[in-house]
């Protein structure tokens, strides 16, 4: 694993704070109940067509107690496009039951009390923590999962093991905007299948594009520079 320090981790930081400006959550939302229902309805699909889904979902069910009284088979055909549409259907439900049930219809600001709504694991609970509510917290996606392994922050092999290296590495209240920033660089540079390497601003920093270690999502080396010693 490369040995970071916390000048070369700075360095990061700021590199890609300087290459996505723009990074901010992709999922659109006016409030805590939207976003939970967006980040379920995430899972297995992309941002943009979620963001297709939700206007019209929310017209007809814009609260918690207005989504428990869904239909199933109503619901199914609003989500159909995001796939996986009948399990993230009973989640939906479920998950607004309970909010009416347990927290008055309003979605809980406590990382326990958020994971123990049906459909929401540890991932959907720290994008609404951060998101809706502020609270320093480092989801970990499929992205964000690949571009820490090839950096050499983390060599774990869960989200969750590799989300507990990300915040021991960096200061709590960089977190959120850290999380973006990674997720927008797994999108527009550090792809699954064909990374970037060569125009890649964290190339001087990461193991992987210089050739020192395999890929760890591919198993393959990606070699485009000179090996050498990163500081």
């Amino acid at each position: 694993m490369k040995r970071w320090t916390k000048k070369s981790l700075d360095a990061l930081a700021v590199t890609l704070g300087e290459a996505y400006p723009d990074a901010k959550c992709a999922l659109e939302h006016m409030d805590p109940f939207q976003l939970v229902v967006a980040t379920i309805l995430s899972a297995q699909c992309t941002d943009a067509r979620v963001n297709l889904v939700t206007p019209g979902l929310f017209l007809r069910f814009p609260d918690a107690l207005a989504l428990a009284q869904a239909e199933q088979s109503e619901l199914e055909t609003l989500i159909r496009s995001t796939g996986f549409f009948r399990n993230k259907a009973r989640n939906l439900i479920g998950m607004a039951h309970a909010l009416v049930e347990r927290h008055g219809g309003e979605v809980p600001r406590e990382a326990q009390a958020l994971g123990a709504l049906p459909g929401v694991g540890q991932k959907t609970a720290n994008v609404v923590l951060a998101n809706a509510f502020g609270i320093p917290a480092l989801a970990v996606d499929t992205h964000i999962f690949r571009v820490a392994r090839r950096l050499g922050l983390s060599e774990a092999s869960t989200p969750e093991k590799v989300e507990a290296d990300l915040c021991a590495l960096f200061p709590r209240e960089t977190w959120i905007e850290l999380h973006h920033l990674l997720i927008f660089h797994g999108r527009r540079t550090c792809d699954a299948r064909k990374p970037d390497c060569p125009n890649c601003c964290t190339l001087d920093l990461c193991p992987t594009g210089t050739g020192k270690i395999a890929d760890p999502h591919s198993g393959k080396r990606l070699s485009t520079g000179p090996v050498g010693e990163m500081g």
